[in-house]
């Protein structure tokens, strides 16, 4: 059994970390650190987490037992402590934003802070796109849920320079602003509402950026929405032709690029990906596969934003880092109705 340990697991993600890492058959959760809730059992925090013994502790880097550890901590914290475990001979997945960017001057902008671990750099968490850079790494920074659903439902336009812009329009559940609560989360605030935020300066669109623009200089543009439901992400990108192609080529390259990746499901022509599909599950469901009489291309994609998006994401890189099949722990289905 590999020894695993969370920093900060009282958040969504920790616990979302805790539910899976619990049916994991081949991990042991060796230590749930948090200084706000040291000595407080996991139940207490996470109601759903229960006869697992598991008790939130306050321990420093140096004091943990793991093989793999991950830090779910808030940006800025990470790069504090990420140093200290690679030091131990610990590797880490981290599901901050610290170590996502191959330019930390890039982060500096988008975060407005300094970026103080500039010796280390991660693997950038998407096994699908990076898998042989992960097997090798010793950091994995695992990717927002916006650049996930975004980067996986536009990715094979790009690698075969099929587009020149793309605009990505994503809806996200509340789940995604996280545990604390705010105006901007508070019920009477989001029900019957969609919410448009940050429309054009979200700092998941240069991580988006990041990896789509690589590819002869495409323009990305994103906004983002808050929608009432718990959890889930669904994005709708529009991408536009630089030469036609016919609805049929286009799929072929979706399924040339996907067809044998376990985690990412292709639609049917004319079947829609639905949220409550995925809810729950570390799944990736995408459709659409249309092009206008203008030569736009209308691709859709589902997540899970705390699974696909966040801890199940993560535990898909731990597996790989493990040597492990990378859907170990991950198989089980979403949660529909």
């Amino acid at each position: 059994m590999y020894k695993v340990a969370i920093i900060g697991a009282s958040g969504y993600t920790g616990g979302e970390l805790l539910r899976m890492l619990l049916n994991h058959p081949e991990v042991e959760i060796t230590d749930i650190t948090s200084r706000k809730y040291d000595g407080t059992p996991a139940h207490k925090i996470h109601p759903h987490i229960r006869d697992s013994e598991l008790e939130f502790k306050n321990k420093s880097p140096s004091e943990l037992d793991a093989d793999v550890v991950f830090t779910a901590t808030p940006h800025g914290a990470s790069m504090k402590i990420v140093p200290e475990l690679l030091d131990a001979g610990m590797k880490v997945v981290d599901l901050s934003g610290d170590y996502r960017y191959r330019d930390t001057e890039v982060y500096e902008k988008w975060y407005g802070m300094e970026h103080t671990d500039k010796d280390n750099k991660g693997a950038f968490g998407l096994p699908e796109l990076y898998r042989d850079e992960i097997k090798k790494a010793k950091l994995v920074a695992n990717p927002g849920c916006f650049p996930t659903g975004a980067i996986l439902s536009s990715y094979p336009l790009v690698k075969n320079n099929l587009v020149d812009r793309i605009v990505i329009d994503s809806k996200t559940g509340v789940s995604g602003a996280g545990i604390n609560p705010s105006s901007t989360t508070h019920y009477p605030n989001i029900a019957d509402n969609v919410n448009p935020y940050k429309i054009s300066s979200h700092r998941h669109m240069s991580e988006i950026q990041q990896e789509l623009h690589g590819f002869d200089d495409v323009k990305v543009s994103f906004t983002p929405h808050l929608v009432p439901v718990n959890r889930g992400l669904q994005t709708t990108s529009h991408s536009f032709l630089i030469d036609d192609i016919t609805v049929e080529e286009l799929r072929e390259f979706y399924e040339k690029e996907y067809g044998d990746e376990y985690f990412i499901k292709l639609m049917d022509e004319g079947e829609i990906p639905h949220l409550s599909s995925v809810r729950g599950s570390n799944f990736v469901h995408i459709g659409g596969f249309e092009i206008d009489e203008t030569g736009r291309i209308v691709m859709l994609s589902v997540i899970d934003n705390l699974v696909k998006g966040a801890s199940g994401q993560a535990i898909q890189n731990m597996n790989i880092l493990l040597g492990l099949d990378e859907s170990t722990g991950l198989t089980h289905f979403g949660l529909h109705p």
